[in-house]
C-alpha cells in the first residue's frame, strides 16, 4: 500500500465517463454529480445524474445511464427520468441525487429549489434571489429559493412517489443522505445545514450533522458529526451514502478549502453507533487536477454522490467542474487500511 501521505484515489483513464449531449436540449450543458447503485440482479451500475440545458432559467433534471462494467455508460433514454414540477417545492431543479435501495424500492434524496437557480456561475446571487411569486409577508427565508432535500421513491425510475421534504424549509440543506439500512431500528440521516455555523455553534464553518429517527420523514434532532480540522478544509459536507464494511461505515466527504477548490476525505463511523467517528483521513484522498475538473461552470470541483464496489475495487462516481461525470477507483482494502492507520 502507498505511504500514508501519498495515498490518492486513481483517476480513471476513460474520464470523463459522461458528458453533455448536444443532441438533447435538457442535457446539452450539464451532466454531473451522479448517484450510483450496483444492481446485482441485472449486474449493472445505474448512474442517476444531474442534467441541464443552456436555457436562461437553468432548469435541472435527472437523467439515467447504465453500465455493465462500471466504466462505459449508455444513456437510458432520450428524456429525463424526472423533472421539476413548476410551482411546487421542487419546481426549479432536481440536483445531486443519492440512491439507496430497500427491498424493491429505490430511495433517492434530491436537492431542489422552488424556482430555477438561473446561470449561477455568471451571477451567484441569482440562485437565492427573492421571488415575487410568494406573498410579501411570507418569511424571507422561504422566499429566498433556498435548497431543500426531498425524498423520491421509485421501483423503475419511470414512476415516482415524491414522498416529502426531509429538511427544515427555513434552512439551506442539500447534502442529505440516508443510511442504506436502519441502525438499531432507527433511520439514520446525514445533513449539512448551511446556516448552522458561527456564533452559538461548535463549528465555525458549515459542517456535517447526523440524526436518528423512527420516521425518515419526521422531525430530526441533529447532532454535530464532523467539522473542518485540516488546513485544506473549511466548509465540509458528506457525499455518497455510507458503505457498510467490517471496520465501520465508510463515508466520503468533501471539503471546500481556502482556494475554493473541492477536495475529498474519508472517515469511518462506528457500525453500531454511527454518531461516533472512529477514523478520519488527515490529508485529502482526491483533488481536482484534470482540466475538466479545474475549468467548468464552477472551477475546481470533484463532487461525488455515489459509489459501487466491483470485484473488490471501490468505484467513486463524481461530478467534475459542475459539468461532467468522472470516476476514481482504488482497491477497497487499500482505502480501508489507509483509514485504519488514522484513528481519531
Amino acid at each position: 500500500m502507498a505511504p500514508l501521505a501519498d495515498f490518492q484515489l486513481t483517476r480513471h483513464p476513460a474520464n470523463p465517463i459522461l458528458s453533455p449531449n448536444s443532441a438533447a436540449d435538457w442535457e446539452s450543458l450539464v451532466t454531473t454529480n451522479p448517484a450510483a447503485w450496483h444492481d446485482t440482479s441485472s449486474n449493472e451500475v445505474l448512474l442517476l445524474y444531474r442534467a441541464a440545458g443552456n436555457d436562461a432559467d437553468h432548469v435541472v433534471h435527472l437523467g439515467l445511464a447504465r453500465s455493465k462494467d462500471g466504466v462505459h455508460f449508455t444513456r437510458d433514454s432520450g428524456h429525463p427520468v424526472a423533472s421539476p414540477i413548476p410551482f411546487t417545492p421542487d419546481g426549479g431543479c432536481l440536483e445531486d441525487p443519492r440512491i439507496i435501495k430497500i427491498g424493491e424500492w429505490y430511495y433517492v434524496t434530491v436537492a431542489s429549489r422552488p424556482f430555477p437557480p438561473g446561470k449561477y456561475w455568471d451571477e451567484p446571487s441569482l440562485a437565492t434571489r427573492i421571488h415575487r411569486t410568494f406573498p410579501t409577508h411570507f418569511p424571507v427565508a422561504l422566499r429566498q429559493n433556498l435548497t431543500s432535500t426531498h425524498l423520491f421513491l421509485t421501483k423503475d425510475f419511470k414512476s415516482w412517489i415524491r414522498a416529502g421534504r426531509l429538511t427544515d424549509p427555513s434552512l439551506d440543506e442539500r447534502d442529505v443522505i440516508i443510511f442504506p439500512e436502519q441502525v438499531g431500528g432507527k433511520w439514520v440521516t446525514i445533513h449539512r445545514p448551511m446556516q448552522w455555523h458561527g456564533s452559538g455553534f461548535p463549528n465555525d464553518q458549515p459542517a456535517i450533522w447526523i440524526a436518528a429517527t423512527d420516521d425518515v420523514l419526521g422531525w430530526k434532532q441533529l447532532k454535530l458529526l464532523a467539522k473542518a480540522e485540516q488546513d485544506w478544509e473549511l466548509k465540509v459536507g458528506a457525499n455518497n451514502p455510507p458503505l457498510k464494511t467490517p471496520h465501520g461505515w465508510l463515508q466520503i466527504y468533501h471539503a471546500v478549502g481556502p482556494d475554493k477548490h473541492y477536495r475529498l476525505g474519508a472517515m469511518l463511523l462506528d457500525l453500531e453507533n454511527p454518531f461516533r467517528v472512529t477514523h478520519r483521513t488527515r490529508r485529502s484522498i482526491y483533488e481536482p487536477t484534470a482540466e475538466w475538473e479545474t475549468k467548468g461552470l464552477y472551477n475546481g470541483v470533484c463532487f461525488p454522490c455515489g459509489h459501487a464496489v466491483l470485484n473488490g475495487v471501490y468505484h467513486l462516481y463524481y461530478g467534475g467542474g459542475d459539468v461532467v461525470c468522472g470516476l476514481a477507483t482504488t482497491p477497497l482494502d487499500d482505502l480501508l487500511q489507509h483509514l485504519l492507520a488514522q484513528p481519531v
